[in-house]
């Protein structure tokens, strides 16, 4: 029997879903719960395709000590206890799951397993589901389930009161590494003894476990600007940070998703980090819909929000090290703003643009620290 280590006993142990999409832009949420999980300790992810590796290396990354499985049959005799939770960790743009896959969260719950799910098909609505649930005893989480009409918030104006900086995490495109930007800056951040808070504005965050933001693609369209401006307000008064960051969604320029305006209207940012993924020619899911350029992307930002671009944030996607490398030096000489891969380059760069952009932050920002500041290797 395989034994995981290192389980923080706060933490309730859980089990991913992700079959044929691990490390692909549709196992985005997957891959962010390899990488930082405040709720889960996860045991393993199932993707057949990917059997036996290890999922951190799988991402490219460092070796996490996370298995994959080829199935839940597989995960189930292998680990030495059933986990608590089956979390789905694919983010497809398909409406409803397949018959296989409702079978095997129907085979998760008849093993105990609690069920974390970030579609916009709530299973807790599901007659069978629901059923299956309560006769085996445990919770159906819909993520992206919004709160009761009478619990949603409109603009109210309140996000002037606000009085530390506010960055939003905007990109080119779905799925290019706006969150896990935003999660490793606010880790960073911290970590230098300065107090972040990460507002969530998706699923794949919220299931990470951050305490504020809802999943504002399952909203009423009435409601977005003013759910996003709630949440930073209600960061700003109860956390008393010294910055906060805001998660992005999609892109100003995608003619399929909303989010990026609402995410400006509602938080009204004083800065905002570029996300973009050089290699991708077309965007995620719309292979007819061409990827727009950074400078084009930068000039709708600017002219309908009052907040200017100060950093770039590349995704390393089908690029090697030294290719990245170059990149990063030509985007850097290009646009005359500080860029980095996160991932492979760390922080560092964005914490000094936060400096130099934010005085009141220089105090708090101590240069050696800086020398400090993990970097994650990719392989």
């Amino acid at each position: 029997m395989m034994e995981i280590n290192l389980i923080s006993e706060k933490k309730k142990t859980a089990l991913v879903y992700c079959e044929s999409q691990f490390g692909l832009v549709d196992g985005k949420t997957a891959a962010a719960l390899i990488r930082q999980s405040e709720l889960y300790s996860i045991v393993g992810v199932i993707d057949s395709s990917l059997a036996g590796k290890d999922a951190g290396e799988a991402l490219g990354e460092e070796k996490s000590g996370i298995p994959i499985f080829a199935d839940l049959d597989d995960a189930l005799s292998e680990l030495t206890e059933v986990p608590s939770c089956y979390i789905y960790g694919k983010a497809p743009l398909d409406t409803y799951i397949s018959n296989k896959e409702r079978s095997l969260i129907v085979e998760a719950m008849e093993n105990g397993m609690d069920i974390i799910n970030g579609l916009h098909q709530f299973f807790s609505e599901d007659q069978e589901l629901s059923l299956k649930a309560a006769q085996n005893g445990i919770q159906i989480k819909d993520i992206r389930k919004p709160p009761e009409l009478k619990d949603l918030h409109v603009f109210t104006g309140r996000i002037s009161e606000v009085n530390v900086p506010v960055i939003a995490f905007l990109g080119t495109d779905c799925a290019c590494g706006k969150m896990t930007t935003a999660v490793e800056l606010n880790k960073t951040l911290n970590n230098l003894g300065i107090k972040s808070v990460l507002i969530a504005t998706g699923q794949t965050s919220l299931i990470q476990g951050a305490k504020y933001g809802v999943a504002i693609d399952a909203l009423i369209a009435q409601f977005v600007v003013g759910e996003i401006e709630n949440s930073v307000v209600q960061a700003f008064e109860n956390e008393k940070p010294d910055i906060i960051l805001v998660e992005g969604q999609s892109s100003v320029s995608h003619p399929a998703f909303m989010g990026s305006l609402g995410i400006l209207k509602g938080s009204m940012p004083d800065g905002v980090i570029l996300q973009h993924p050089p290699a991708r020619k077309f965007r995620c899911d719309f292979p007819n819909l061409a990827m727009p350029t950074v400078a084009h992307e930068i000039k709708l930002i600017e002219e309908i929000s009052k907040a200017k671009v100060m950093a770039l944030a590349l995704s390393h996607e089908s690029l090697a090290e030294e290719e990245m490398r170059q990149i990063v030096a030509v985007y850097e000489k290009k646009f005359q703003l500080p860029t980095t891969d996160v991932l492979s380059h760390g922080c560092q760069k964005l914490v000094q643009a936060l400096g130099d952009h934010f005085p009141k932050l220089n105090h708090k920002i101590k240069l050696k620290s800086l020398e400090k500041i993990p970097v994650l290797q990719t392989a």
